[in-house]
């Protein structure tokens, strides 16, 4: 890359808001043909230094220079008509319209009139739709497709302008493995057209598997850029968060109590079948498996948000019938969703009233809420969790993804629950965040509560399982212990592949 003019440049970026400097004097380039990584804690500064770049906020100093030509980027319009382009983590789908229309929305071809140019339309859109390799039309509705699917949709849009720079932003979060490989299909083939690839992700295995250079943000801070192939995952980490991870796999190191949670039998129409397992107090017990394996919508029958077909649930020996997730909230039984944003929380409102917000009634003094209690609930479990933000009235909007994941994790916790479940625990957060989200799980099952991990990575169901039950298409085919279980076991145990290691499951 020695003697390129890089595709885009950012020199000494400094932003300030109120009371926080979060982009120091940052510089950053990405090369033509270079996927970049970019990579920090969340609140390091990435996203900020992102927005800048999209002309969503103004540096306060510094420069951007594309192809060595300083530019101003007044909006975000602007920065993808300069060739800048964004794959967002967050959906800005609009699913009353078509792919189609989604893909082109701003830009729809025109014929006379004003009239839109449907066939040129829905023909432009196949031919991207075709490089994505996608199973669904540009007439589908997006409302009608998937999570993993729209954000193929997000990424079709990039495809439709001739870009000097393209920015994906955890771009595989709600990604299967094969949607990865094409995604990752998708990137080298815009490299090999000479487009800069800027990739934020917290995904170790990712950003070694694509990626040339890794720069990396503290604190708002440039702490240094290194050649993937000359580093390491360890070296990584330590730019990022100044200290050494425990890495290691999960040994039980405390007594199990009595049996918290059976279920037997239990189906739920196609989505799973014939499911049974138990939970102990004190244990954790983890879900793994391939997306569409059945691991949510379990978790889902559990807290009432589906009917099962057939089987039972017990809870501490008794039969339980639950409907609706009230009835699953007061028999003890609490969920941490998948989709912390859109399910767990209310961004718009503040720390307190999300974490007592299943409790408001019990918290009534008179026809008002007793902004004391819910004070003092929100105070034991900040400090009891670690949780870092200024105060209460803080927008939970503007927290990092691990303290919102802190904030859903300790309103269920408040309820003092029999058995929590966490759906995909640490997706979307970053490295030193994902440790203590770890250790914290760990504690809780050291203090007597049955916590089932639903996770999509083998690492972290290595390290905070006791038990791993490991699904393939709607059934459970293997139970392993964390003295057992193997990386190659678990691989074709979610497979449907035969194997020897573990305990077959009937």
């Amino acid at each position: 890359m020695t003697g390129q003019t890089p595709a885009l440049r950012l020199e000494g970026i400094v932003k300030t808001f109120p009371g926080v400097r979060a982009l120091d004097g940052v510089s950053f380039s990405v090369m033509p043909g270079e996927v970049h990584a970019l990579m920090g804690e969340n609140g390091a500064g990435k996203s900020t230094l992102m927005k800048v770049l999209g002309g969503i906020y103004q540096p306060d100093a510094g420069q951007i220079l594309i192809e060595e030509a300083p530019t101003v980027m007044a909006s975000p319009l602007e920065a993808k008509a300069k060739g800048v382009v964004f794959i967002h983590q967050e959906l800005s789908l609009a699913d009353e319209l078509s792919v189609a229309e989604n893909v082109y929305l701003g830009e729809l071809p025109r014929k006379s009139f004003g009239r839109v140019d449907w066939d040129r339309l829905y023909a432009d859109t196949e031919r991207i739709l075709d490089r994505l390799k996608v199973g669904f039309t540009p007439q589908t509705l997006v409302g009608d497709l998937s999570i993993a699917n729209k954000q193929m949709v997000e990424i079709a849009r990039a495809l439709t302008v001739d870009a000097k720079a393209v920015i994906f932003d955890e771009p595989t979060a709600s990604l299967t493995d094969a949607e990865k490989d094409v995604l990752f299909e998708v990137i080298a083939d815009l490299k090999a057209r000479n487009v800069g690839i800027i990739y934020i992700s917290h995904r170790m295995e990712e950003i070694f598997r694509i990626t040339d250079r890794v720069s990396v943000l503290r604190d708002g801070q440039h702490t240094g850029t290194a050649i993937t192939a000359d580093t390491n995952e360890e070296a990584v980490t330590q730019m990022m968060i100044g200290r050494k991870l425990d890495l290691s796999r999960n040994v039980a190191h405390h007594e199990l109590g009595d049996v918290a949670l059976e279920v037997r039998n239990l189906s739920c129409g196609h989505l799973y079948k014939d499911v049974s397992f138990k939970i102990r107090r004190g244990e954790v017990v983890g879900f793994y498996g391939l997306v569409g394996a059945g691991r949510t919508e379990i978790a889902e029958t559990l807290f009432g948000l589906r009917d099962p077909s057939a089987g039972q649930i017990l809870l501490d020996g008794q039969a339980l019938r639950i409907t609706s997730p009230t009835d699953a909230i007061e028999r003890g039984i609490s969920l941490v969703p998948e989709d912390r944003k859109g399910q767990g929380l209310v961004l718009g409102m503040n720390c307190r009233d999300n974490m007592t917000l299943p409790q408001v009634d019990d918290l009534k003094a008179g026809p008002f809420v007793a902004e004391g209690a819910e004070v003092a609930i929100f105070d034991q479990y900040r400090d009891r969790l670690d949780i870092r933000t200024p105060g209460w009235k803080q927008l939970v909007g503007n927290l990092s993804g691990g303290n919102q994941q802190k904030i859903v994790i300790g309103k269920w916790l408040s309820m003092h629950p029999n058995v929590l479940i966490v759906d995909e625990p640490t997706r979307g957060i970053d490295v030193g965040s994902k440790s203590e989200i770890h250790n914290l799980i760990r504690d809780l099952a050291a203090q007597g509560y049955a916590v089932i991990v639903i996770s999509s990575e083998m690492p972290e169901v290595l390290h905070v399982a006791d038990r791993i039950y490991a699904l393939f298409q709607g059934r459970i085919t293997r139970e392993f212990t964390s003295e057992d279980v193997t990386e190659d076991s678990l691989v074709r145990a979610i497979s449907g592949l035969a194997d020897n290691g573990g305990a077959q499951v009937a």
